[in-house]
């Protein structure tokens, strides 16, 4: 195979292979990195542009809206493109991450430009975040596809989404805890806070202020550059052994796309799965800086609140194999999806008058929701392998790269929704960034994105996943058969 010259033959032919520890941590820096560059978009960029940037409500949401559209039409391509790209000498998948990484890095930075001159333009925001979504793509799908490259062990597969999982959520650890804290404290008109955690007390500046676009440019420019360092983290610590050959690669084509949709049962449903479970993610994500600044009045307790709910996150993800192991797939994501809904309920009893002061409540109530949020939205990324071979099983194409784009489409589209909604949702309700308090009706608006549709969405997601035809054992049977076939080849 000409395609797969310059690699070691030994490794690339055990698609079985054990990683190793290095290798694990090695690929899971990867989401942490995406976590840093990505996720302070996710989480800051639409309350950053209605308060300190200056734009509407509905010019912010219209931002997110045009931008995640043309994802769904851009992903689709970066995918067929990726799947097209021959193999190289460090194989596939990795070549993207390098190439695209330095880009990605200097774009989410600007997104935060602090310069008068384009201040409160809608036009800047729109073109500097189109192109930070497109480039992102360029380096998640490729990154997604590498996954499924790296073994065929469904073990192995499932250890490595543990792994990568914990990376993930110390990166939005940084992102959803310290982040806000970090722009707070750069802010100007600071003021001795307490902030809810053992007493301690911190000089906190206002970061809804329009002064505080070079606080945000500050800590943003250093998250980007630990991203990046932890890209090369990956780049250069993974191996690449289940690769396609090169008359597949040669064989692939655009509307392998469409094809894979409608042929790929356990693809249709994880996808839908993906687009409810990160909605609803990404709904808590965009409107959990309004909801602690205007529903419950403590921004100030954000940072110490987000402490304690990214604890499930890192030190309890051992528990998702074991989980799986005594309640299968299906039962894990019915569990944890109804601790989410628990936790969303106790997040909105916080925003009761008599309960506002009592931080006790936001830290059970976070602990629980983010427990059922990172282990029901991390661990099916560790389905997306099976997916990948099922769809190579079906087609005799292994079409890594066209999968992870329709999974990043679904994952897009959810991020969309997650962003679009609550921003016109908000502008419904008549909310002004511009005002310290909020009417009621904005208060309304911010509780129904915050609390009532994720816990319809979650009830969602519990159905959609009841519908899910792969089982551990048929999963095995698949990559087997696959390796069988091309030994007799």
């Amino acid at each position: 195979m000409a395609s797969n010259a310059g690699q070691d033959s030994s490794t690339q032919n055990n698609e079985f292979a054990k990683l190793s520890w290095r290798e694990r941590i090695a690929y899971g820096a990867g989401d942490f990195a995406q976590n840093l560059i990505f996720g302070t978009i996710g989480s800051m960029l639409l309350f950053y542009l209605t308060t300190v940037y200056g734009i509407s409500a509905a010019a912010g949401a219209t931002v997110f809206l045009v931008v995640r559209w043309i994802n769904v039409f851009w992903d689709p391509w970066v995918g067929a493109y990726v799947d097209r790209s021959a193999v190289t000498k460090v194989g596939k998948y990795r070549p993207f991450l390098l190439k695209f990484g330095v880009p990605l890095t200097i774009l989410s930075a600007l997104l935060f430009l602090p310069i008068q001159a384009v201040r409160g333009n809608v036009i800047y925001a729109f073109v500097a975040y189109m192109l930070t979504a497109m480039v992102y793509s360029l380096v998640n799908i490729p990154y997604g596809a590498l996954n499924a490259s790296l073994t065929r062990d469904n073990q192995e597969v499932s250890t490595l989404s543990t792994v990568r999982m914990t990376e993930a959520n110390i990166g939005n650890l940084l992102v959803y805890t310290f982040l806000p804290l970090f722009v707070q404290i750069a802010s100007p008109d600071k003021q001795l806070k307490d902030i809810g955690l053992f007493g301690i007390k911190l000089h906190l500046g206002n970061y809804s202020s329009p002064h505080a676009g070079g606080a945000y440019f500050l800590v943003m420019s250093i998250y980007m550059v630990i991203g990046f360092c932890m890209l090369l983290f990956t780049y250069f610590g993974v191996k690449e052994r289940v690769l396609p050959t090169e008359q597949e690669t040669d064989s692939v084509k655009y509307s392998d796309l469409w094809t894979e949709l409608k042929n790929n049962k356990p693809l249709q449903v994880l996808g839908l799965f993906f687009l409810v479970g990160f909605t609803f993610m990404f709904f808590g994500n965009t409107v959990w800086p309004f909801y602690t600044q205007y529903n419950i009045g403590h921004p100030e307790w954000m940072a110490s609140i987000n402490l304690i709910g990214s604890i499930p996150g890192i030190f309890l993800v051992f528990l998702w194999p074991i989980v799986r192991k005594k309640i299968g797939k299906k039962g894990f994501f019915y569990l944890f999806l109804v601790l989410f809904i628990i936790g969303t309920l106790i997040i909105w009893a916080w925003s009761l008058p008599q309960f506002k002061n009592q931080t006790t409540l936001g830290y059970i109530g976070r602990f629980l929701q983010q427990w059922g949020l990172t282990a029901a939205t991390g661990y099916m990324w560790s389905m997306v392998p099976e997916v990948v071979s099922y769809g190579e099983y079906k087609s005799k194409k292994r079409v890594a790269g066209i999968i992870n784009a329709i999974m990043g489409l679904f994952f897009k589209i959810g991020l969309a929704l997650g962003g679009i909604i609550p921003g016109y949702i908000n502008a419904y309700f008549k909310f002004n960034g511009a005002a310290a308090t909020q009417p009621h009706a904005a208060l309304m608006g911010i509780q129904w994105s915050m609390v009532w549709l994720p816990i319809i969405m979650a009830v969602v997601a519990i159905i959609i996943m009841s519908r899910y035809p792969l089982t551990d054992a048929r999963v095995d049977e698949i990559n087997k058969a696959i390796v069988a076939d091309k030994k007799n080849a």
